[in-house]
Formats: C-alpha cells, sequence, structure tokens
C-alpha cells in the first residue's frame, strides 16, 4: 500500500489554522495579502464598469465568501427539487474543478469521466441533474439556453464574466467567515461586506442542515441503524472533512480518519488499507473511486433539509426569477 497524501500539513495547515482563529499568526502574508486585495477590488471595478451581458436565462447563483466546503452541492441538489416542484426545468453550470476536457462546453451525464468534468458536477448529473461544465461559464449557460427555465451557477460568486440574476451565499455556523480576513491573511476570497448586495445568506447548521440519508456500501443500501459500532476507514477529500467525521461519529459508527484535500485525485491506493474494515467516503469522492471496485467500499448519501423558511424563501427566489425573467 502506498502512503496517501492527506490533509495539509506542516506551514500549509497553520496557515489554515489561524484562518479560524487569531490572525495575528499569519500576518507576515500582508503583502500578499494587499496584492490579493487590490486584484479583487480592481476586477469588481471593471465589471462594475464594464457589465457582463446579460443571459437569455435566468441564473443564480450558489457561492462562498469563504474557502472550504460548506454544504453547497446537496442545497443546489435541494434548489433543483424545489424548482421540479413547482415544474421549472434546472440546469447547472460549472467551473468543473479538478476536470478537464479537450471540448467545451461539455455537456456531463451519468457516463462522463470524473476527469473530464470534476466530481460535484459529476454527483449532480448522476442524480439526474442537467449540468454543463466549462471555465467560461457564461458559455456554458448559453449551451443551457432554451433547454432550461432556470439555471444555478455552482459556485462563480466572484465569477463576474458570467452575469447573474440573483445570489446565494452559504456560511458554515461553525466556521462562519473565520478570522474575517481576505486570503491568505483569512479564508475569505471577498469581504464580508460582500453581504449587502446579494439575495440570500443561507447557514448550513442555523436555515438548514446536511443529514444522513443511507449508507451504501458494497452496491447495497443499509440502514443508517447498522453504522452503530461499525469500526470503519472514514475518507473525506472535502473542504471540511472534520464534518462528514462528526456525521459519521454522532450516527455510532467507530471511525478511523483519512482527510484528504479539497477535491483530491484519489487513486486505488489512497482508499486501500491492510485490513478487512469498510471504507466508507463522501458521495462527492465517491463518483471517483466507483471505478476501482474494490470491496467494502461505499458512502454515506446526505441530503440538505432546510427549515421551513427557508424553504419557503427559496421557493419564492426560485419561481420570482423565472416570472420576472420571463
Amino acid at each position: 500500500m502506498a502512503p496517501a497524501p492527506e490533509a495539509p500539513s506542516g506551514l500549509a495547515a497553520r496557515i489554515e489554522k489561524n484562518w479560524y482563529g487569531s490572525a495575528l499568526g499569519n500576518l507576515w502574508l500582508l503583502p500578499l495579502w494587499a496584492l490579493f486585495a487590490l486584484i479583487s477590488r480592481l476586477r469588481r471595478w471593471y465589471y462594475y464598469l464594464v457589465p457582463a451581458q446579460a443571459n437569455t436565462v435566468p441564473v443564480l447563483v450558489v457561492g462562498n465568501l469563504a474557502i472550504g466546503g460548506t454544504g453547497k452541492t446537496p442545497l443546489i441538489t435541494l434548489l433543483s427539487e424545489l424548482a421540479t416542484r413547482q415544474n421549472i426545468r434546472i440546469g447547472v453550470v460549472s467551473r468543473g474543478y479538478g476536470g478537464k476536457s479537450e471540448v467545451y462546453p461539455l455537456t456531463v451525464d451519468a457516463d462522463t469521466p470524473v476527469a473530464e468534468c470534476g466530481d460535484e458536477p459529476a454527483l449532480l448529473a448522476g442524480r439526474g441533474i442537467d449540468v454543463v461544465v466549462d471555465p467560461e461559464r457564461s458559455r456554458a449557460v448559453d449551451a443551457l439556453a432554451g433547454k432550461v427555465d432556470l439555471v444555478l451557477a455552482d459556485d462563480g460568486l466572484q465569477h463576474y464574466a458570467m452575469a447573474r440574476d440573483a445570489e446565494i451565499v452559504i456560511s458554515d455556523v461553525t466556521r462562519g467567515f473565520g478570522n474575517g480576513w481576505l486570503l491568505p491573511v483569512g479564508p475569505l476570497r471577498e469581504p464580508v461586506s460582500r453581504l449587502k448586495s446579494i439575495d440570500l445568506h443561507l447557514v448550513n447548521g442555523k436555515d438548514f442542515s446536511i443529514a444522513a440519508e443511507s449508507l451504501v456500501l458494497a452496491g447495497r443500501d443499509l440502514n443508517l441503524a447498522e453504522l452503530k459500532g461499525m469500526k470503519l476507514h472514514a475518507v473525506a477529500g472535502i473542504g471540511n472533512p472534520q464534518r462528514f467525521f462528526t456525521t459519521l461519529r454522532s450516527l455510532g459508527a467507530d471511525i478511523i480518519e483519512h482527510p484528504f484535500p479539497d477535491h483530491h485525485a484519489f487513486q486505488a491506493a489512497d482508499i486501500t488499507f491492510n485490513d478487512d474494515l469498510p471504507v466508507v467516503m463522501t458521495e462527492k469522492d465517491w463518483v471517483k473511486c466507483k471505478n476501482f471496485h474494490l470491496p467494502r467500499t461505499g458512502f454515506l448519501q446526505v441530503t440538505a433539509k432546510p427549515t421551513a423558511a427557508t424553504e419557503q424563501k427559496l421557493i419564492h427566489l426560485i419561481s420570482t426569477l423565472v416570472k420576472h425573467h420571463g
């Protein structure tokens, strides 16, 4: 078994730890912070003066201000379900982080290799959602025009070359916006003041929660109760692996943690261990590992559960966008 390149360590780990603690330990990064802040501000000014061309289909951006996982993909799945209930056709556009295709825009289906489209698009397409990937997201939007009533942009809050009709920002109840500083001193891509210009700010753990639905192990759907007392290897290559580990422990599993960097390009050796214990990962990681066909491997399927008030806000936003754009 080859050694697995797991979570960031050393200097990178110290920098990230300070994102969610005191910024003092990262103040030596101030020159890079100043450069990042300047470039970010100049880009905003440029697209304010030269706005992106309006789309022929409404676009709702679902994104983050901070680096790291906030439950964006489950929320996009929820938005798709809420739209479908209203007979609104949904499509998703994504940069396709972690994938590389020879042709763009790339229409993703259940058979598209993850190496071409990225993990999150593959997961969404596997759930029957129309997904188009392109680093130039506006081209992906054009590819969906006429086929859908509303486009959800997976991330892309800072991708101002793509016009948008509304924006949702997601944050995490435990991490919040960290120490409040922009990268690399803090975890922010844009200042917290950006929240003043968005349509909806949702907090994972307050306005909605990520709940486990089932355990898919070795091709079988198992009841979550079967996790109680089960010893297993827990693998997570997401923005906040600890959330996944905490969920498994809350279900009674006895886990051995294996955190990896977000969007990690898994190899079979990464999830091969010298024992017969089950290996359970996130669904986003599973789409990259299922073709290894390793025994006793599987994933925890999760879903976004909104509060009643949040669900009504989302339904209203979706219907309003489609109605006004039409």
